[in-house]
């Protein structure tokens, strides 16, 4: 199993409770989909993970590795195999795509190297061979800043394949995108996942999508499991204890507002998450 969480708890300082002994395992290669309305914990949850977010009580493993023992130098190699991708992009406006898909690679070169932005050539080919597979070859010198919501949700999935990780943590990839856009960036996550054997959560708002482009779907409701099974078996009656009364006659699309309190970005997070 490559990821194993065991009763995690999340209590805030507020005394707010995001997450109640949460439990659930992720083969390598599968993509889960984590629903649920505004304020349930889906952020959090994937936030805990790769400590981004310190869990009150329980335990992560990655394979046999214990994410929640670790501390130093330990904790940063084992973010290496956990690539994150933000709601927001976190992309460095003012450097080009190249240098930051680059970004990707912090985790594995020593400071000076990425001080003085002189990244190993073996990282420079594989970054454009990465820009080429999300279709931004012909944009990798131009700045973040001039991109589209599209195209910068592009470059965050480039920077986080950089890792080479084994698990792709994805915070609201489509919550400012167009539907076109939304589809096109679910689909190349699922394409990159299956070529590269990648397992991923996505916390993903649109009920739709998620039916469409992942295999698995977990529903939380107030930091707790409520649903864990397959897209099919969301029912209206699984949807009203997920998200409330509502008509779920037709197609399912809840998307109210997302969970802004988790979606900002320090700088010391993203420096960490890399």
């Amino acid at each position: 199993m490559l990821l194993r969480l065991e009763t995690l708890t999340k209590r805030y300082r507020t005394g707010d409770l995001a997450l109640t002994e949460v439990s659930l395992e992720i083969p390598a290669g599968q993509i889960v989909g984590l629903i649920g309305p505004s304020g349930a914990g889906k952020s959090t949850l994937i936030r805990c993970v790769n400590r981004l977010v310190e869990p009150t009580s329980g335990r992560v493993f990655l394979g046999k590795r214990e994410i929640t023992a670790m501390r130093g130098r330990a904790l940063r190699r084992a973010r290496r195999c956990m690539g994150m991708i933000f709601q927001e992009f976190a992309l460095v406006e003012r450097l080009s795509v190249m240098e930051n898909v680059l970004t990707g690679r912090l985790g594995y070169v020593p400071f000076w190297r990425s001080f003085l932005r002189r990244f190993p050539q073996t990282d420079i080919d594989a970054a454009f061979a990465l820009l080429d597979r999300v279709g931004l070859i012909e944009h990798a010198d131009k700045r973040a800043d001039a991109l589209s919501g599209g195209q910068r949700q592009r470059v965050g999935i480039a920077r986080a394949l950089a890792q080479n990780p084994d698990l792709l943590l994805v915070d609201e990839p489509t919550a400012s995108l167009d539907p076109k856009t939304s589809r096109q960036i679910m689909r190349l996550l699922r394409e990159v996942c299956t070529e590269r054997g990648l397992a991923a959560i996505v916390n993903i708002h649109d009920v739709a999508l998620a039916r469409q482009f992942v295999g698995r779907i977990i529903g939380l409701k107030a930091g707790r499991i409520v649903y864990d099974g397959a897209p099919d078996g969301l029912t209206p009656a699984i949807l009203t204890r997920i998200y409330g009364e509502e008509d779920w006659g037709g197609e399912a699309h809840p998307s109210g507002p997302r969970e802004a309190t988790a979606a900002a970005l320090t700088r010391d997070e993203l420096v960490r998450a890399l």
